[in-house]
Formats: structure tokens, sequence, C-alpha cells
């Protein structure tokens, strides 16, 4: 039967304001240590799949730097260290990135994006009868338009592979479950 891994020490290598890196010495489940195993402390993430009044899907494309292309994503992003609700860091994000605001807001999934690594929580959200209520407001780095889709041009574009991002794509397709349109 497995048991699960016991922690024994741990010493952080690099700590910064959205991250730390953690080396890890380990009791593994047989009961053997395991030396320098690595772990990612993020702050937890969230995105928001928005659905106007109308029915359209509103999406986010911005450079992702590290990828070396654009990427068309949801909004989302960091829940702030003094946020312990991702409901109202959803509301935020999406508010932020998009201007967009809206009355319904729902959890569709709660997922682990590398739990082999890393240790933070992935909240996905549908927010429904979405309004242009706000202009954006960017954080310092971030260069975001914002695109407007039909369900049917999004669930193309997924086929087609235009969506890399995959916990977008994971939150995207949660969310279209929860709309009943997948």
């Amino acid at each position: 039967m497995l048991k699960p891994w016991q922690p024994i020490s741990h010493e952080t290598i690099l700590s910064e304001p959205w991250f730390k890196m953690q080396r890890h010495t380990v009791l593994k489940g047989n009961g053997q240590p395991m030396h320098n195993y690595y772990v990612w402390q993020f702050s937890h993430w969230v995105s928001v799949l928005p659905v106007t009044a109308e029915g359209q899907i509103v999406l986010v494309r911005q450079y992702r730097y590290a990828y070396g292309q654009f990427s068309i994503e949801l909004p989302g992003g960091i829940m702030d260290a003094h946020e312990t609700n991702p409901e109202l860091a959803a509301h935020r994000e999406l508010k932020e990135e998009t201007g967009y605001t809206s009355p319904n807001l729902t959890l569709v999934a709660t997922l682990a994006p590398n739990p082999a690594t890393q240790n933070n929580t992935f909240y996905c959200f549908v927010a429904t009868n979405c309004q242009l209520t706000h202009a954006q407001n960017f954080d310092a780095n971030e260069e975001i338009e914002t695109m407007l889709v039909s369900p049917a041009e999004l669930l193309h574009m997924l086929r087609n592979n235009q969506i890399l991002q995959s916990l977008h794509t994971s939150s995207i397709m949660y969310g279209l479950m929860h709309l009943g349109l997948l």
C-alpha cells in the first residue's frame, strides 16, 4: 500500500515576491530518503471564462517572453499576497485585464498546476452577463489586448491548437461544460 512522503528538512534557495524555491529532503513512502527534491511555492492562481450578456467570450492576448510567442488566454493571474478569497481575486483580475465586470461568478474547477513540483492551486471560474464597465488597468509589466469570440469560435480555436496555455485550456473546458456547451 502506498504511503505519503514525509518531510525531513528543507531550505529556501530562492525567494521572490510571488514564489519561492525550496530544496527538500524527504522520506519516501517506502522508507527510502530522497535528497534534493525541489519544490516551487507559488501564490495561488485564478482564471475566468467571461461570457458577455450577448453570449460572446472575452479572451486576452499577450506576449509570453519565456515561451517566445503571443498567447491567447483567459483573464486571470496571481492572487495577491493579501487575498484569501479566490472569487474576489477572479473579479479583480477580470476587471483589471479586460475592463469587464460580472454579477455572476461561479467556481467550476480547482486544479493543481503541477503537483509534482508546485504547491499552489488554480481556481477556474465562469463569469456570465459580463459588461464592459471600466478601462483596463494593467499591472506594471502587462501588455494585454482583449478579443471577443463566439463559443463556436472558441471551440474552433481549441481544436486547432490556437490556445497553448494548458491551464487555461483546462479552465475553458470546465467552463464550457458548466455552460452546457461541451
